[in-house]
C-alpha cells in the first residue's frame, strides 16, 4: 500500500499530464500500483481486531466507575487477568477505540459546544492579571488587562504587584486608557474581589464599584471561558507583542504596550470594521475625577546612595538608613510619596513622580546629609594587613581565663583536697 504522501504525488502528476509509465519511474511503483490509485481503485485493507477486545466489557466497566482511573492502573490489572501487550500499547488501543469516555463535569476528553456571546456596547468590560515569570529586568512583572467585550478593544498596564491597592491602582490606569468604562466589570474569582470561600464580593471592591458607578459580574467557579474575550486578549498580546516586544526595563514595556494596543490591537479586523472603530463607537460611562483612595504599601531596602525605588522611580532617604527596610506609602489620586522607617516613624516624603519616568528625586537636605556621610567615611590609615599575626591579647586572655574560672590566670591546688584523696588511694 502506499502512503497517503504519495497518493498525493501521483494524483498531482497525473494532474500535469505525466503518463502512468513516467510516473512509475518517478516513484518507483509498479504501473498498476500506480494506475489502481489512480481509478480510485486501491486495496482496502482490513485493520484486524483491536487486542483489547476480550478486556472491553472490563474495561468499560471500569471507566463506568472511574472515569479517570489511569491507564498505568489498567494496565495492571490487565496483566493479572492475562493481558500480555505493553503499556505503550494499551494506551494506543484505548485512545483508537475511544474507549475512555469524556468526563462531563471537568470536560476532561469532552468537547464541549462553544459559542459567542454578544454584548451591546458599551456593556461588559472584562478585566484579568497576566502574570509574567520571567521578564529581560530580571523581577517577575504582573500586568492588568482590560478587554471590551463589544468591540475587543485592549489595554492594560504593568504594575509590582497583585494586591488590593495595586488592583485598583492598575484598574484605574486602564480606565483612563480607555477614556471611560464599561457600565460592568466582569473578573473571575480573585481574592481581592471575592471573599474566599463565599460568592460575595469583598467590601473595599464593592467600594471601588460604587466610586466608579459600575456593577461587578464574577465568573461561575471553575468556569474562567465566561470571560472568554480578556483571556484571548492575554493570549494574543503574549503572542504578538511580548516575544518580540524590544524592552529592557518596565518604563519601556508600558511605552511599548500602550503603543502596541493603540496603533496594532486596534487595527484588527472585524465584521462591520476594525476593533478600534467599533471600540469608537462604545457608550463609556465618564470617569471621576480622581481614582478611588486606596494606598499603595510596599516594602523596599534603602540602597547604598541612600535611594529607594518605587514605580520605577528612586526617591532618597536620609543615610543612616542605608541597608534597613524602609515602607513606601503613596495614596491614588495624591502627589506625594511617603517613607517610612521600621518603628513607624515618618523619615521622608517627596513629590510623586510618574510611573515608570525612572526619576531620582532627591531632596537638598538628603543630598548635604550623603555628602557630609561620604566625606566623614573618608580615611588615610593603611588597610588592614590581611596575613599579619594578631594572636589573643592581655584583655582576651583575662577574660577566657575568667570563663574557666582562674581568676587573675592563677592556678591554685586544694591542698586538704589532695591529701584526702590520697589517703584514700592507700
Amino acid at each position: 500500500m502506499l502512503t497517503q504522501e504519495d497518493d498525493v504525488e501521483i494524483h498531482a502528476l497525473a494532474k500535469r499530464g505525466w503518463s502512468i509509465a513516467a510516473i512509475a519511474r518517478h516513484t518507483g511503483r509498479d504501473r498498476k500500483t500506480v494506475r489502481a490509485y489512480l481509478r480510485d481503485n486501491r486495496p482496502e485493507r482490513e485493520r484486524p481486531p483491536s487486542c483489547l477486545e476480550p478486556y472491553r466489557d472490563y474495561l468499560s466497566a471500569r471507566f463506568a466507575d472511574d472515569h479517570h482511573v489511569l491507564a498505568s492502573v489498567l494496565h495492571r490489572e490487565l496483566t493479572d487477568l492475562g493481558f500480555e501487550r505493553s503499556y505503550p500499547t494499551l494506551v494506543r488501543e484505548l485512545r483508537r477505540l475511544e474507549l475512555r469516555p469524556p468526563c462531563l463535569a471537568c470536560r476532561t476528553g469532552a468537547r464541549a459546544p462553544t459559542t459567542e456571546i454578544d454584548h451591546d456596547p458599551g456593556e461588559e468590560l472584562q478585566i484579568d492579571w497576566w502574570e509574567l515569570a520571567e521578564t529581560p529586568w530580571g523581577e517577575k512583572a504582573y500586568v492588568l488587562v482590560g478587554a471590551l467585550s463589544h468591540s475587543g478593544r485592549l489595554r492594560a498596564l504593568f504594575s509590582d504587584g497583585m494586591s488590593f491597592p495595586h488592583l485598583v491602582g492598575a484598574m484605574d490606569g486602564v480606565l483612563r486608557r480607555f477614556g471611560g468604562t464599561a457600565k460592568a466589570w466582569r473578573t473571575d474569582r480573585m481574592a481581592t474581589v471575592i471573599t474566599p470561600g463565599s460568592d460575595r464580593i469583598r467590601a473595599e471592591f464593592a467600594a471601588v464599584a460604587k466610586h466608579y458607578g459600575v456593577s461587578v459580574d464574577v465568573c461561575p467557579p471553575r468556569r474562567p471561558q465566561r470571560k472568554g474575550v480578556v483571556e484571548s486578549g492575554i493570549g494574543y498580546l503574549a503572542r504578538s507583542w511580548w516575544r518580540s516586544a524590544p524592552v529592557a526595563t518596565p518604563a519601556q514595556a508600558q511605552a511599548d504596550l500602550d503603543r502596541f494596543c493603540a496603533s496594532v490591537a486596534d487595527a484588527r479586523r472585524r465584521e462591520g470594521g476594525t476593533v478600534g472603530s467599533l471600540a469608537d463607537a462604545e457608550p463609556l460611562l465618564a470617569l471621576p475625577a480622581a481614582p478611588f483612595p486606596a494606598e499603595l504599601c510596599v516594602e523596599r531596602v534603602v540602597g547604598p546612595q541612600a535611594l529607594v525605588s518605587f514605580e520605577s522611580n528612586r526617591y532618597s532617604t536620609p543615610p543612616e538608613l542605608v541597608g534597613q527596610s524602609v515602607t513606601v506609602k503613596a495614596r491614588l489620586g495624591e502627589l506625594g510619596v511617603e517613607i517610612v522607617s521600621a518603628t513607624g516613624r515618618r523619615v521622608a516624603r517627596h513629590r510623586r513622580a510618574p510611573s515608570g519616568a525612572a526619576q531620582t528625586i532627591r531632596s537638598a537636605e538628603h543630598g548635604k546629609a550623603l555628602e557630609r556621610a561620604v566625606l566623614d567615611a573618608f580615611t588615610t590609615a593603611p588597610p588592614c594587613k590581611a596575613k599579619a599575626n594578631r594572636p589573643p591579647g592581655p584583655a582576651a586572655l583575662a577574660a577566657a581565663a575568667k570563663l574557666r574560672g582562674e581568676e587573675g590566670g592563677e592556678v591554685r591546688i586544694d591542698l586538704g583536697r589532695y591529701a584526702e584523696i590520697a589517703g584514700a588511694a592507700r
